[in-house]
């Protein structure tokens, strides 16, 4: 059997341009086999239809048509973000440019654990994240696998400053990676303070904060997933400066507003923030991974710092070779900054923030609709894109059902969230291109699925 080809090098362009043919083909009749937002049948007759096209993956003896029978049969099987009716989830669909842009990072293959591995990468890393830190009001970020690990390593950065009885003080409301961070570093348990309208509340806060001893992390949300609201930012910093507590905002969904001038207000008091996690493959619309953790003072990041020899050896770093072990926790990792900058620079801010208000201008939309509509009760005006609404006088069990039917039916893709005691259906817009129909349409099928 003849060497594969490889993906780089002086013939890499011309082995992969058949095989992108063959993947963008695939893709395409995958998604028509598919009809819909999801695969018909629920997770029964996906694994089946999964297993007939797929086979045995450990063959003795290869399949030359391998890629076009696996890209098939995921797309088949996808949840498309582009479907204007794939809506339950932060699962965006990405930018064409973003995505042509991760090609080039797979076929270059650079690792960011020493410059030798990856010279213009590691320099284009510290320019995007300087400047997506400054966006924000900070100094620096660090680039991480999405706004999961860019909260651990906040409560990483804090306890190394503060000390291993760093306690954590978060809201009711907060993601759920905060207090795993706080279980995964041995902190105290986290204190948690009321949301009583979904948002931190000052007065409980201050409380807190007053009853509390030894260091403290406040930890507010820009952005909550149940249902994308922002926590008073500016009344939370000013209680943590009165109380010396170190504040961590966890802007995961909430940062992309930063690139609109339309809805940046809302992050007012970020700026006051010790870390804030940002995540891109969310109101950024790349492909994952695409987090950050942007921090006010770079000397936290001495915390991170490590040497062994065969990539930042004492002497290369004096030399002049940038260390690269001190930008994150993890020591292989791909340059996911390249999509990021060519995004930017192709988009430039005022380019994301246009999209940025379409998304929230069709969550205003839907709200509307909904909000008008007999058979439907509308939470709240979305702050960002989400959207909860439930039919009326519907129980929580019809609501549970109305989701899993429409998504057993492969036609709709709607999330849920408990808020006020109640379960309500979420709709998460993220997709640029949606139109007054497809919301609709959204309405028509919930409907269509409610019991009369």
């Amino acid at each position: 059997m003849s060497t594969p080809p490889l993906a780089s090098g002086p013939e890499g362009h011309q082995a992969l341009r058949p095989l992108l043919d063959t993947v963008l083909d695939a893709l395409s009749d995958g998604s028509r086999a598919r009809g819909g937002p999801l695969p018909a049948g629920g997770p029964t007759a996906v694994a089946a239809r999964l297993t007939d096209a797929v086979g045995d993956v450990l063959p003795d003896h290869g399949d030359p048509d391998a890629l076009r029978t696996l890209v098939h049969a995921l797309a088949e099987g996808a949840a498309d973000p582009a479907d204007p009716l794939c809506a339950a989830h932060l699962h965006c669909p990405p930018l064409a440019v973003a995505t042509a842009a991760d090609l080039a990072v797979s076929v270059l293959n650079p690792s960011l654990d020493s410059w030798d591995q990856a010279p213009a990468a590691s320099e284009l890393e510290g320019r995007v994240t300087r400047a997506l830190a400054r966006l924000a009001g900070l100094t620096d970020a660090l680039v991480t696998t999405g706004g999961t690990e860019a909260n651990q390593l906040a409560l990483l950065l804090a306890r190394e400053t503060h000390g291993a009885g760093l306690r954590l003080v978060h809201a009711a409301n907060a993601h759920h990676s905060l207090p795993r961070a706080a279980w995964l570093l041995g902190l105290p348990d986290p204190v948690v303070v009321p949301a009583p309208a979904g948002t931190l509340d000052p007065a409980a806060l201050d409380e807190a904060l007053t009853e509390l001893h030894g260091p403290l992390l406040v930890a507010a949300t820009a952005g909550t997933t149940d249902a994308g609201l922002i926590d008073p930012l500016p009344e939370i910093a000013a209680l943590c400066a009165a109380h010396g507590a170190r504040l961590h905002i966890d802007a995961a969904y909430g940062g992309g507003l930063l690139f609109s001038d339309r809805h940046r207000t809302a992050l007012t008091g970020l700026d006051a923030a010790h870390t804030v996690t940002l995540d891109l493959h969310k109101l950024g619309w790349q492909p994952v991974a695409a987090g950050l953790l942007a921090l006010r003072d770079p000397h936290d990041l001495t915390a991170l710092h490590q040497r062994a020899d065969y990539l930042n050896a004492d002497d290369d770093t004096d030399a002049g070779l940038p260390d690269l072990l001190g930008r994150s926790p993890r020591t292989t990792r791909r340059p996911d900054i390249l999509k990021i900058a060519v995004t930017l620079k192709t988009l430039g801010r005022t380019g994301l923030g246009a999209l940025v208000d379409q998304v929230c201008a069709h969550a205003a939309h839907l709200a509307e609709l909904l909000d008008a509509h007999p058979r439907f009760e509308l939470y709240d005006r979305p702050t960002i894109s989400t959207v909860l609404f439930r039919p009326t006088d519907a129980t929580d069990t019809t609501v549970a059902d109305i989701r899993r039917d429409l998504l057993h039916q492969g036609r709709a893709v709607l999330g849920r969230a408990h808020l006020d005691g109640r379960l309500w259906l979420k709709a998460t817009l993220l997709n640029p291109h949606t139109r007054t129909d497809d919301l609709t349409a959204l309405i028509d099928l919930v409907e269509g699925t409610t019991p009369r």
